[in-house]
């Protein structure tokens, strides 16, 4: 049985993503018991050196809608990184969810050498479909999915492995 660059793309983003949201809501019950100032979770980070929660969020955003446009042949839509709260964060969860979705199978399918050039600080770099999701796009978004689950409960939010997890 073979999997399609659809089957390994787009629901695996939406699924990490649907469980990121449901750690923001478990994030949002323990600050809200704690009486934390809701600016406050979005600035938490593990080091000083990394970026914050609400910029974790945002890049693993950005990469499943990124990796999802670019193996359909897509542009990519815009979205501005102003989120602070987790409830803004959730929305931004949310929209990404709804654009990943709505990405017909048929776009992505047949993608495995399909040319995809990322812009990135150091120049172009170009891969295969198949190489981009899978060395690229595929661990960049559960690097960032991942810090945010850490930043959360380094900072006591009572979440496990099934919550990264989810069902898949």
């Amino acid at each position: 049985m073979k999997i399609s660059m659809y089957q390994a793309s787009a629901p695996r983003f939406v699924n990490a993503l649907r469980n990121l949201s449901a750690i923001l809501d478990k994030a949002q019950a323990h600050f809200d018991a704690k009486k934390v100032d809701a600016a406050v979770p979005g600035t938490l980070r593990l080091i000083a050196d990394m970026f914050p929660l609400a910029r974790q969020v945002q890049i693993a955003c950005d990469t499943a809608k990124g990796a999802t446009a670019r193996l359909a042949g897509m542009e990519i839509p815009p979205r501005e990184d102003t989120e602070k709260t987790l409830a803004e964060l959730k929305a931004r969860i949310a929209w990404t969810i709804d654009f990943v979705a709505s990405v017909p199978a048929a776009k992505i399918d047949g993608s495995e050498e399909r040319e995809v050039v990322m812009k990135m600080r150091s120049g172009e770099v170009k891969f295969a479909g198949l190489q981009y999701l899978m060395g690229h796009a595929w661990p960049n978004f559960y690097f960032h999915v991942a810090t945010a689950y850490n930043i959360l409960r380094q900072n006591g939010v009572e979440i496990g492995k099934r919550d990264f997890i989810g069902t898949p």
